[in-house]
């Protein structure tokens, strides 16, 4: 039987993907995009993404000049938006300190924001050709069934049990398509529902396949409850606009605009008083949304308002007063973009 590395190999060079549009090519930048969009996002939902994303920000030269609301703008919908900050940011470091370029070392490369010592032994492996190990989510999966490793790889004893083998079986050569190639079957065929082990190239040998335990491997997460919060959100329309506030820097949809939002229970007309100075009337509630984080479940109850009076004096910063018609290209998080595009699409009716 031919080695770990061998067959993989093998197989990548056989039935590996090679038309994504971040493959073939030896850009670090290119790929240090596409390694950050695809952390917790599928293959084809990124696409689209990365292909605007690259269009409109082709360096980090250009990433770095544009303001964070721009590149908002081009990640709104891909959602985990503190991905956008720290990419924006490392592009800022990477001008400002190393010249436009991603560092060749990927101890370097993996201080900047935003890029761990796997996505920094991806980006050093498929752009410089470095010999470094990788271990993202899907080749977490791969390791823990074929070498049998159980625990949930988020554990400290798991992951260091997990990179152990990761670094073991790297092979000495063809380093790039190897890693490809492990990135391509964890993806493709070693998948977390209904993996595909009878076209698998390293089932043969495959710990989880020889036990029977393929569905059992990785451990899942120990699970929690998570905590539910329950908002109003306030749709407060004025001649074919839409008034948005921008969320703080740090926490859920950070940098991005949105609607005012006020607890479940508040009384949005005083509270849209004290906060904006504007007289509004309660119209009826639409439909409750759910949406859920990472750490908690949000309830969001849209409440459109009209206006009855509003300050004449120009906006304070960090409000807006947005078009409906210019909903799609806005920085707005999806649910509220999509919420929108209902709401304007009715208001433009009537």
């Amino acid at each position: 039987m031919k080695s770990f590395a061998a067959r993989l190999i093998d197989w990548q060079r056989m039935h590996g993907r090679r038309d994504l549009p971040w493959q073939n090519t030896r850009d670090a930048y290119r790929i240090w995009v596409s390694e950050i969009m695809l952390q917790q996002t599928q293959v084809a939902t990124v696409i689209p993404y990365y292909q605007r994303f690259i269009a409109e920000f082709p360096s980090a030269s250009a990433l770095a000049a544009a303001p964070l609301d721009r590149v908002l703008q081009f990640w709104s919908g891909l959602g985990y938006y503190r991905r956008a900050h720290l990419l924006h940011r490392a592009a800022q470091i990477v001008v400002a300190e190393h010249g436009g370029i991603l560092p060749r070392d990927p101890i370097t490369m993996a201080t900047l924001p935003g890029i761990g010592r796997s996505t920094a032994a991806a980006i050093a492996t498929l752009a410089y050709d470095a010999r470094e190990a990788i271990l993202d989510g899907n080749v977490k999966r791969v390791l823990a069934r074929h070498e049998g490793i159980d625990g949930y790889p988020g554990d400290s004893v798991v992951s260091r049990a997990l990179w152990a083998r990761a670094e073991a079986l790297l092979p000495s050569r063809d380093v790039a398509i190897y890693t490809q190639g492990l990135m391509d079957l964890g993806s493709a065929l070693c998948t977390r529902a209904a993996p595909r082990c009878p076209v698998c190239p390293i089932a043969e040998d495959c710990s989880a396949k020889r036990s029977g335990r393929v569905g059992e491997l990785p451990a899942p997460r120990p699970s929690k409850l998570l905590p539910q919060r329950s908002i109003k959100l306030l749709i407060i329309e004025r001649a074919g606009e839409v008034l948005l506030e921008r969320r703080p820097s740090v926490g859920v949809w950070a940098g991005l605009w949105s609607l005012p939002e006020v607890n479940v229970d508040a009384d949005a007309v005083r509270d849209c008083r004290k906060r904006f100075g504007g007289e509004i009337a309660l119209l009826q509630a639409l439909p409750v949304m759910q949406h859920v984080f990472t750490h908690f479940r949000l309830s969001m109850t849209p409440q459109p308002c009209a206006v009855r009076q509003w300050p004449s004096h120009a906006e304070e910063p960090g409000l807006v007063w947005l078009p409906f018609t210019d909903v799609g290209g806005a920085a707005l998080p999806a649910p509220i973009k999509k919420l929108l595009r209902t709401v304007g699409e009715g208001s433009l009716a009537g």
